[in-house]
């Protein structure tokens, strides 16, 4: 199954390139038989290279998400960024969940010490 992407996950993905360790100059050295051959995966709307989607992907977890998990999605009640759930009860994504705990908890302790 081949996964294609909108503009925004391409350009992101395109960024994401130069993080390969077989990217050299838009070139990818798997491919490289003796002559130079162009990175397939910097210049196509989906993702076709292997490497890039077991190794390279995971560094941005959002496109991985948008891209690998797409049926596994939900989106942040606060931001709106999608993001996989880990459990059926996550309603934020990973920052947002640490700012709501946070925000919970002083309101929590600002309660308990205005009662007493």
């Amino acid at each position: 199954m081949i996964l294609h992407m909108n503009y925004q996950q391409y350009r992101t993905a395109r960024r994401l390139v130069h993080s390969c360790c077989n990217y050299d100059s838009g070139c990818c050295l798997l491919l490289d038989n003796g002559e130079t051959c162009v990175c397939p995966q910097s210049i196509t709307y989906s993702l076709v290279c292997r490497w890039f989607r077991a190794a390279v992907l995971p560094l941005d977890a959002s496109l991985c998400a948008a891209m690998l998990y797409r049926a596994d999605m939900k989106q942040c009640v606060l931001c709106g960024t999608a993001f996989v759930r880990k459990s059926n009860r996550a309603k934020y994504c990973p920052d947002c969940a640490q700012k709501e705990r946070r925000r919970k908890t002083r309101d929590r302790v600002r309660r308990h010490r205005a009662g007493m």
